[in-house]
């Protein structure tokens, strides 16, 4: 059983650091010496260019360096319109023979509340005791063994790695998003504004625009919005851009490390011990403003890129194919 450590700010608990690294996964350029590739015609929905805003001049989270509010220059691009889902990973598996870090190292972290009644023995994380530790949970048994039939195809996978992830995207012919493609894309042509559908606050009575958590958080979960747990990867209504649950259902990986730039000890305090953390953006089904108020588009948290979680997945982009190409395969 493998050890787990989780920062008090932060709702993605992490693997110990190990001196023994397990078996590699299939590294990016293996997965892309494999002939097979998904069946699909564009990728995508198409993101257009231009003045990208990142972050916000509102901060809930400031120790996260959600703030200042930004822009950056971006060329048209084209996102998945849901995160990657369980069928579309197993066929990935299928054509390369992948095996996930969860399955090599035997276990995952799965959220407490999730588990049945007869479920085997699992060891809680200290700092966070709603993750549990269990062993053989990974993305085709998200509960542990036996546990297949809550893989459901058309739901986002979990219990995948930032390694995971990357080996996918190789094998997909995209990439995993920048947080100023990914913020981009949530906004979805709205501007500043603070989640995918607008700045109107989802709550626990008569708006639920999301997969997010309704009650008292970790002890009681309402699931006024229908989920106790992940969504079909296409539910809830699109943003302007056709992209669904872009906050909310589960967290998605970037490319890039996890930064914040600030002289405060307090904040270097908040975040020591996450060198080589990925960004992770968007918030999941079990975020709740009273605890993790994480589900707005600056929001952000890191993530080590060797732990997996049932509430941690992604979704790709691409690049547009040169002039007079075909579109990526």
């Amino acid at each position: 059983m493998t050890e787990a450590m989780v920062s008090p700010l932060c709702c993605v608990p992490r693997r110990a650091p190990t001196t023994v690294a397990p078996s590699g996964p299939l590294s990016l350029k293996s997965a892309k010496q494999h002939a097979g590739q998904p069946d699909m015609s564009i990728p995508g929905v198409p993101i257009p260019g231009g003045e990208a805003l990142i972050g916000t001049d509102r901060p809930e989270l400031p120790v996260d360096g959600e703030a200042p509010l930004r822009t950056q220059r971006l060329e048209p691009f084209r996102m998945d319109a849901a995160a990657v889902t369980n069928d579309r990973f197993q066929a990935f598996v299928a054509d390369t023979g992948y095996v996930t870090e969860a399955e090599r190292l035997g276990d995952s972290f799965v959220f407490v509340k999730l588990l049945p009644a007869d479920a085997g023995p699992s060891r809680a994380v200290a700092e966070a005791p709603w993750w549990r530790i269990v062993e053989g949970a990974c993305w085709h048994a998200p509960l542990g063994p036996g546990s297949a039939t809550a893989c459901r195809p058309d739901h986002p996978v979990v219990h995948v790695t930032w390694h995971d992830a990357t080996a996918f995207a190789g094998w997909a012919g995209g990439r995993l998003p920048s947080e100023a493609e990914w913020e981009h894309a949530a906004r979805g042509g709205l501007g500043d504004v603070r989640f995918p559908w607008g700045d109107e606050e989802p709550n626990d009575t008569d708006f639920f625009p999301c997969n997010i958590w309704q009650g008292r958080f970790p002890d009681e979960n309402l699931a006024l919005d229908g989920h106790l747990a992940t969504a079909p990867a296409a539910s809830f209504s699109p943003n302007g851009y056709g992209l669904y649950n872009m906050v909310g259902n589960v967290w998605e990986y970037t490319a890039q490390p996890f930064k914040v730039k600030s002289l405060k000890k307090s904040v270097r305090r908040a975040h020591a011990g996450k060198a080589g953390f990925k960004l992770s953006k968007g918030g999941s089904f079990l975020c709740h403003a009273s605890y993790c108020y994480r589900y707005r588009i600056a929001a952000r948290t890191g993530t080590s890129p060797d732990s997996s979680t049932s509430h941690q997945g992604f979704r790709l982009v691409y690049d547009p194919a040169p002039a007079g190409q075909g579109a990526v395969q």
